[in-house]
């Protein structure tokens, strides 16, 4: 028993110096290279030692087969050697089926495998730099800079140039508070990295991001190429204006060329949900909306459910953390029962994603019917999908149909899957994915089923912003291997 233990012990040990040699390789293969490398769609990129090995790990639960890093550090290995061009590229998919081929060269498979970027590198085409400015910095505007400053470098091209904030008095002080809710979240943990504030320059430094601070009470105030900003994407996070005419304001602005909305756009502005309904976003679009957050957890299960069975009719009843709108005690709100303190109740409301669906998804008009519950937990909410289809399905079927479309599908950043007893809502936190299906919790009962449907609210809405404005900022990387759907 003691020689076994310690021969677990030692291959554990093993596989942490394979791993510490492989992340210099994914650092240079992402600022060199342009290459994203994955493992089933989770980034390997800026990631820790044991993280990568939880990610081999999960390996087994969506593919039912082992993958070491044994298995895949041979493969990263013969990427550097390829002068690869930019993509995204899944080595845990490639390992799988290395590994099913029985081995043999790395270079020479992954030479064929990945064929359309072989050799093209170029240093020159890196492209332009978009200028990106965050109007407002709350909850979700926080969670956008975190990513974005994540993902600063290696082609990504988006550069977070500044953030708009209301406040007059003490600058220093109040670029203090700014970097210290940047620097610690209660939620989502510390920042990964180091901020600096520069009160002379009015700015913040984050990850050698310069970040400039810019105060005004209206975007009539500002006139971003006086900061050196230009044809930059504002993303307007207050929800103050949701309209066309409220939110051109932005575009009034000197060095602005469009507006992103982070909550449901009303009138003529189109809701996009990434991945379902981006396409629809024309060069002439200046505003547009990325709808909410329980909108873009909904609708990507939504569409791969209509494609396969079809859905007649349908209620959507979303179990949504509390938010800032709510009262900490009760005390007078214009809104129904939001006054009531968010804490100490479940507090029953409206929502409008069942509604908004059908921006994204016309086919589902008039189809579904929504409600809401707020309930005491801070972030991660679940929508509950409560569903007739046309066709008849089981339990099993169902979930397997949803497991290959969260692994290999163009869905594979909306759809997350889950298949375990003890998850619960904190296990979520920080998910990327716009929405994360619960196998153990779905009923399929001929054609009438319901699904649990996780999101992180914060985080994973965010994700699906970035997303957007990567598409609008022409930031696209080739997918390999394809998807197989």
């Amino acid at each position: 028993m003691s020689q076994q233990s310690d021969a677990v012990f030692q291959e554990w040990h093993d596989n942490q110096a394979i791993v510490e040699q492989m992340i210099p390789l994914i650092g240079s293969l992402y600022r060199h290279n342009n290459v994203v490398t994955t493992m089933f769609g989770r980034s390997l990129f800026n990631r820790s030692v044991i993280r990568i090995l939880k990610d081999h790990r999960f390996v087994r639960k969506v593919e039912g087969t082992e993958l070491s890093v044994t298995d895949t550090f041979p493969l990263v290995q013969a990427m550097t050697e390829l002068n690869l061009g930019p993509a995204h590229v899944d080595v845990g998919k490639l390992g799988v089926a290395f590994k099913k081929q029985g081995g043999g060269d790395a270079v020479a498979f992954m030479r064929e495998q990945l064929a359309e970027i072989v050799d093209g590198h170029d240093p020159q085409a890196t492209g332009e730099p978009k200028d990106v400015v965050l109007y407002g910095f709350g909850r979700i505007g926080r969670i956008l800079a975190r990513v974005l400053i994540e993902k600063a470098g290696g082609g990504n091209l988006l550069r977070l140039r500044a953030i708009v904030v209301r406040g007059r008095g003490d600058i220093a002080k109040d670029l203090e508070k700014r970097a210290s809710l940047l620097r610690r979240d209660s939620v989502h943990g510390p920042f990964d990295g180091t901020i600096s504030v520069d009160a002379e320059s009015r700015s913040l430094i984050a990850n050698g991001n310069v970040i400039q601070v810019i105060y005004a009470d209206s975007p009539s105030e500002i006139d971003y190429t006086a900061y050196g900003i230009n044809n930059a994407v504002v993303v307007d996070n207050t929800g103050i204006w949701r309209d066309e005419k409220g939110l051109s304001q932005h575009l009034e602005c000197k060095g602005v060329s469009k507006a992103l909305l982070t909550a449901p756009g009303k009138g003529d502005v189109k809701n996009i949900v990434f991945g379902i309904n981006h396409g629809d976003i024309s060069n002439d679009d200046r505003i547009i909306s990325a709808a909410s957050c329980t909108t873009n957890a909904i609708v990507p299960v939504l569409k791969v459910l209509n494609d396969e069975y079809g859905i007649e009719h349908g209620h959507v009843e979303t179990v949504h953390s509390y938010t800032n709108d709510q009262n900490l005690i009760d005390n007078y709100h214009k809104g129904d029962r939001r006054g009531r303190s968010a804490p100490l109740n479940m507090v029953l409301t409206e929502t409008g994603a069942a509604k908004a669906v059908a921006k994204a998804l016309p086919e589902l008009g008039g189809k579904l019917t929504g409600n809401a519950i707020r309930v005491p937990t801070p972030n991660v909410s679940m929508a509950i999908l409560n569903l007739s289809l046309d066709k008849e399905v089981d339990t099993e079927s169902l979930n397997g149909y949803l497991r290959r479309m969260s692994i290999d599908s163009d869905y594979q950043k909306q759809i997350d899957y889950v298949d375990s007893p003890e998850v619960v809502s904190s296990d979520f936190v920080g998910n990327r994915h716009a929405g994360i299906v619960d196998a153990q919790a779905t009923i399929a009962q001929g054609k009438h089923v319901v699904l649990y449907v996780w999101y992180d609210n914060e985080f994973g809405y965010s994700c699906q912003v970035i997303r957007i404005l990567q598409h609008i900022s022409n930031v696209s990387f080739l997918k390999l291997p394809h998807s197989a759907n």
